[in-house]
This record gives structure tokens, C-alpha cells and sequence, in this order.
């Protein structure tokens, strides 16, 4: 019988765990009915787990399983340090085998092994777990920011709240409050500021720098743009100056920070130039972790691709069809067509 790889284990401790997508559970099903070892495997996690049947789920603080991941990592690291000074201390003494001082020492290695092995089986899990998390949440988000863009068109005579690129028209300047349009997220502000859509779902819970925007609703009229760049993780698509339709069904609205614009200038006096390499056109979100982005399209829905190409066309939804390496974004390119998303800044 073929061992089992540790992805199909992860996969099992995820179905077990109820973490698990539409795609990942029958994936996992299957597994289990066509493989011994998996069967054996899914019983014991079952039955590890049919304890937490009884507790009521509530939903885990953000900051517990941060310090809970924190405090296994760093008990871990410490265990090996202190395992690795013990033996080095005992090797430089002359000290009977049968001692009692050996069977302490014994005993303590054996300790810390075992917890550096627990922390080993428990941390990737809690990882995973967490990352999940965060992409189902951001999710939620995505799907409310469609339904407060549905409702937005219903009250302006659907129109999305967007305009569309003007030639030569900055749409970099996160945080600029003039009155002219220099950001790609005083759409997403739009949203904010006539309540359709709370300041809270523009920052991806993935993204550990994000900050909310905390002030009175009465202050919103005040700011034309988020504050700044730490209030809005995701990005916006940037339409063609030439175009006269509605973006609609399965074109991309919105979607994860585009890795090419993850930094901005904070000085809107001076010019943005951008060198793009090979790593940035093919890096994925850095909302989470790399691992890909979720995306939110025209017709509300929302979905996780761990590429930045999507459609029939395969369009990378970062970068500009005709975007290579060893080309310099200025921060005002248009798409020349709509079949091209561009998602900005």
C-alpha cells in the first residue's frame, strides 16, 4: 500500500478539522474510501476530534492565535537551545552513567523532544489553519463590498462607483485628498463614505500591516481617499479610457493587493517610477502570504485563484498585456482594451 504524503495527511487533518473547500472534501472522501492507511488515519483524527463537538464555536481573537503560534514557535526554539546547551554541559563531565544526575538529564532531553516534536506537528496545522481563516474572512468581505456595489449602482442609475482613466491622469496617490481623482481607491472610498460598505472589509485580515479607519461618521465627508495606503489593502480595476460599456459578469472588480504596488510614495510632489522585474510579474498577493489572491467579480462572486491569470485569455490582472521586465511604470498606463483587467494601485 502506498504511504501516505504529508500533503494527503494535511489534507485528512483539514477534512477532520471542517476547514476543508467543496473541492478539498471530496478530494478527501475519496482518499479515505480508496486508501487503508487513510481510513485508519481519518478514524483516529475523528475520534481526536469528537470531543470539540460538545463546545460551542466561538470565533478565536486574532491576537490569541497569533500568541498561541508565537508561544509554540518560541517554545520550540527554546526546548532545541536548551536541549543542545544541556548535552554540550553533561559531554564536559565526568559523570557516572548510572547517576542520578544522568537519569534527570535523560528525562529533561526526553521533555524537551517531545515538545520540540509536538511543536512540530501542532504549528504547521495552527499555520494552515490561520491562512484559511484569513481567506475565508476576506471572502466575506469581498462579497459584502459587492452587495454594497449592487446597491450603489440600484441608487445611481447603475453606474458602478468608478470612473473611467483619463490619459496622463495619475491613479497612484493613495491618501491625496484633492478634489481631482489620483487614486484608484476613491472608488472603494466611495463606498465608505455614502455607507454602503464599512471602512473595515478594505483591509484584508491576512495583511498584518492594515489599520482601520477609526472616526466619527460625520468626519467621512472630510477625506476624499482612504488616509493612506495602511487603510486599503486591496485593488481596483482601472478601465479603459476608450470604453463606453460597464464592466459585467465575470470581469474583475476587485481583488488582493497587487504586488507591484504594495509600497507608495507618501510625497504626491514627487513622480512614481517602477522597475518591473521577473519576480514582480509573477508574484502573487502579498495578503496571503503568496499563496494567491481572492478575487471579486462583476456578477458579486468571489473566488480564491493561486494564479494572477484568469479567464479564457489567461490575463494577468496585475500588469498590462503589453507590461515585460525591464519596463518602467510611471503610475498613469491604461489598459487599451477592456478585455484587459488592470487592477491598481
Amino acid at each position: 500500500m502506498t504511504e501516505l504524503s504529508n500533503q494527503q495527511k494535511q489534507l485528512l487533518f483539514d477534512y477532520c478539522a471542517g476547514i476543508t473547500s467543496e473541492k478539498e472534501t471530496a478530494e478527501a472522501q475519496e482518499l479515505i474510501f480508496s486508501n487503508g492507511q487513510a481510513a485508519e488515519l481519518h478514524k483516529k483524527l475523528t475520534a481526536a476530534f469528537a470531543p470539540l463537538e460538545s463546545v460551542l464555536p466561538e470565533k478565536c481573537p486574532d491576537e490569541l492565535a497569533e500568541g498561541t503560534i508565537w508561544r509554540l514557535t518560541n517554545l520550540a526554539r527554546s526546548s532545541q537551545l536548551q536541549l543542545q546547551q544541556l548535552l554540550a554541559a553533561e559531554q564536559s563531565k565526568p559523570v557516572s552513567r548510572g547517576s542520578r544526575l544522568w537519569r534527570n538529564f535523560g528525562q529533561m532531553a526526553a521533555t524537551a523532544a517531545a515538545i520540540v516534536f509536538l511543536a512540530g506537528l501542532l504549528i504547521p496545522p495552527l499555520n494552515a489553519m490561520r491562512q484559511r481563516s484569513w481567506q475565508t474572512i476576506c471572502q466575506s468581505q469581498m462579497q459584502r463590498m459587492g452587495m454594497g456595489i449592487q446597491h450603489y449602482r440600484a441608487d445611481h442609475k447603475g453606474k458602478l462607483p468608478a470612473t473611467a482613466g483619463v490619459k496622463g491622469t495619475p491613479w497612484w496617490m493613495v491618501g491625496n485628498q484633492g478634489k481631482e481623482n489620483p487614486s484608484t481607491t476613491r472608488n472603494g472610498w466611495a463606498l465608505v463614505k455614502e455607507n454602503y460598505v464599512g471602512a473595515d472589509d478594505f483591509v484584508c485580515p491576512g495583511k498584518r500591516q492594515g489599520l482601520v479607519v477609526r472616526f466619527e461618521p460625520s468626519q467621512l465627508k472630510n477625506f476624499n481617499d482612504f488616509p493612506s495606503r495602511k487603510y486599503v489593502t486591496y485593488s481596483f480595476r482601472i478601465r479603459c479610457d476608450k470604453s463606453k460599456k460597464t464592466p459585467s459578469g465575470k470581469s474583475v472588480l476587485i481583488a488582493d493587493l497587487n504586488p507591484l504596488f504594495e509600497e507608495l510614495p507618501e510625497d504626491f510632489t514627487k513622480s512614481f517610477k517602477l522597475m518591473l522585474s521577473k519576480r514582480l510579474l509573477n508574484a502573487n498577493s502579498i495578503n496571503h502570504h503568496r499563496r494567491g489572491q481572492n478575487l471579486l467579480f462583476c456578477d458579486g462572486s468571489v473566488t480564491f485563484v493561486k494564479r494572477r491569470h484568469t479567464g479564457i485569455a489567461n490575463d494577468d490582472i496585475y500588469a498590462l498585456h503589453e507590461m515585460e521586465e525591464g519596463d518602467e511604470i510611471r503610475g498613469y498606463e491604461l489598459p487599451s482594451s477592456d478585455s484587459d483587467a488592470f487592477l491598481a494601485p
